[in-house]
């Protein structure tokens, strides 16, 4: 059985994306602890980017990545205040993957399923952590205020339902959880 990487975006002097009294980094690495919490309850091998509230910088996040058979790290994205939805972005291996884990959000934070897309489909034509082998969670919008209370009234059952997803492909092999 392989292993799985929990990582949560920005941090340190980043916060990500700031909106609604909200930091994008606080809200990583909440659901990044959320999802460790399930999969270290089920016994599956597993790494995280940083202990309690501290994560690491991309750089040795992209090290990490590497060594685990999935990889995931989180993030919001920001927009317009109606704007909603999860979303990932991958390299196409992981476009099942993604449609598993954008599925399960989208129904436990009862927001827009954005869908799987591809790692040029936003702001950047490169991400070093989905050139590292992971997979780019944009969990909700930060500056959408009624994405932001459903994920704050459900975030545990959200993190219980990315963790299984997660727990049933390293369990069962690629192609599991597609």
């Amino acid at each position: 059985m392989g292993s799985i990487f929990l990582s949560a975006g920005h941090g340190g002097a980043d916060p990500g994306a700031v909106a609604n009294g909200r930091r994008e980094a606080d809200l990583a690495v909440d659901m990044r602890n959320m999802v460790a919490f399930y999969v270290e309850r089920a016994g599956v091998k597993y790494e995280t980017d940083g202990k309690l509230k501290i994560n690491d910088p991309l750089r040795r996040a992209v090290v990490q990545a590497r060594k685990h058979t999935l990889a995931i790290e989180f993030h919001c994205n920001a927009a317009t205040s109606h704007a909603s939805g999860v979303e990932t972005l991958s390299a196409p291996k992981d476009y099942k993957l993604g449609i598993a884990l954008c599925q399960v959000v989208a129904d436990c934070l009862a927001i827009k399923n954005r869908g799987a897309k591809p790692e040029n489909a936003g702001q950047h034509h490169r991400l070093a952590f989905v050139q590292a082998g992971g997979i780019i969670m944009e969990m909700l919008f930060i500056t959408n205020k009624s994405d932001l209370a459903n994920y704050d009234k459900y975030k545990w059952l959200a993190a219980r339902s990315i963790s299984e997803v997660l727990i049933k492909e390293i369990r069962y092999g690629k192609g599991a959880s597609r």
